[in-house]
């Protein structure tokens, strides 16, 4: 009986939320899937009724086209403004694929060889005994660099990511370079302030040059507390006792190449297209961009150029990440055989490793699972 009463709660909130939507959603469809959207819809929107997210957008594209994009429940619940497909989240350790972006196109100008030592670009870092660092290994987070502890470095307001460095570089390695693939936001901030000095240019300036512009993102910018973004969401994060209220304030500048960067479904999925075919990237880039490197003993790495390389549940290759911070969430996924790229962010830090990405692609692929959530690889 009592999982009966549960049920129809949640069939009774669920078919609220769909009605609701129509005038407080922002949506875009090719009529050529409406089937697999209404699927995808239905488990959307049940996966942020469990999971009590406020606001979210999604996008899918294949082929290179946009075929659904939707803004789903509240930017602001205090202000009750919803949010729309062009709505701005904090899309945490997504950020990284966008630092790696930037690193890839310098790659190839010429302006950093992936095999130098980053003392050439920046003398101040401390060499290392354990082994010589180089930009390749903090692209791909192999260079024995130790973790966050704790996150220690969220604790840093208004400083810049430089200045964000002092906290572990003076740390012993916690490996030898280029042995294990270890997650440390840390490579991504040094490697963001080696192409600050191998170019002369400022981070906010080597987003735009060299990805937001080329690839039309015109909703991924550098997350500032201190001033106004047009369209920016508000934070949320659950409480102890699971309620959804305002998330703390935190300033994540410092952490910008890593993640610090505010973004919506619709740009990623320009990302992760760009990823996948075009001429984005050269096609001498292209053919490594996913191909896992060489560890100790000759083990492949699971991560390549920011992207977790896996089989999902039914045994199809996927590129992807997942990522979370104080007041936001964010996913992407491409599914190459199908040349399908699908998106998601949201106002809610995530406390599951589980994403809505992967019921999505099954409603669109033909391999929908009902409510059985598919287990996530993408941490």
């Amino acid at each position: 009986m009592k999982k009966l009463v549960l049920l129809s709660l949640s069939i009774l909130v669920l078919l609220g939320i769909i009605g609701c939507t129509k005038k407080n959603t922002d949506l875009h469809y090719k009529r050529k899937y409406t089937k697999e959207i209404k699927d995808a819809r239905k488990d959307l929107s049940l996966f942020m009724i469990e999971n009590m997210v406020p606001g979210a957008n999604v996008a899918v594209s294949i082929n290179g086209e946009l075929v659904y994009s939707e803004g789903l429940g509240w930017a602001s619940k205090d202000l009750d403004v919803p949010a729309k497909r062009s709505t701005k989240f904090r899309i945490g350790q997504v950020s990284t694929i966008i630092n790696d972006a930037i690193y890839l196109k310098l790659v190839e100008e010429g302006k950093i060889d992936p095999d130098t030592s980053i003392q050439y670009y920046y003398p101040e870092f401390p060499t290392k005994p354990e082994g010589e660092i180089t930009p390749k290994m903090l692209a791909n987070e192999i260079s024995g660099i130790r973790p966050s502890v704790g996150n220690e470095e969220m604790n840093m307001v208004n400083k810049s990511i430089e200045k964000g460095l002092e906290i572990f570089k003076d740390d012993p390695l916690d490996m030898p370079p280029g042995q294990f693939q270890i997650n440390s936001c840390f490579n991504h901030n040094l490697l963001g302030v080696i192409m600050e000095k191998a170019t002369g240019k400022k981070y906010t300036d080597l987003l735009n040059d060299y990805v937001t512009a080329p690839l039309n993102m015109d909703n991924t910018v550098i997350d500032n507390p201190f001033i106004t973004i047009k369209g920016r969401a508000d934070f949320y994060e659950p409480n102890i006792i699971a309620q959804v209220v305002n998330t703390k304030f935190t300033d994540l500048r410092v952490n910008t190449p890593s993640k610090g960067l505010l973004s919506n479904a619709e740009d990623l999925v320009k990302l992760g297209s760009a990823f996948l075919e075009g001429d984005f990237f050269s096609s001498e880039t292209r053919k490594n961009l996913f191909e896992p490197l060489r560890l100790y003993n000759q083990n492949p790495s699971r991560m390549v150029n920011g992207w977790l390389v896996f089989k999902d549940n039914h045994g199809r290759v996927v590129y992807g990440l997942q990522g979370s911070v104080d007041g936001g969430s964010a996913s992407v996924v491409i599914y190459p055989e199908s040349k399908m790229v699908i998106a998601y962010a949201c106002n809610l830090s995530s406390s599951l490793n589980e994403t809505p990405v992967l019921l999505i692609a099954n409603a669109f692929l033909g391999t929908r699972e009902g409510k059985e959530q598919p287990s996530s690889k993408l941490k």
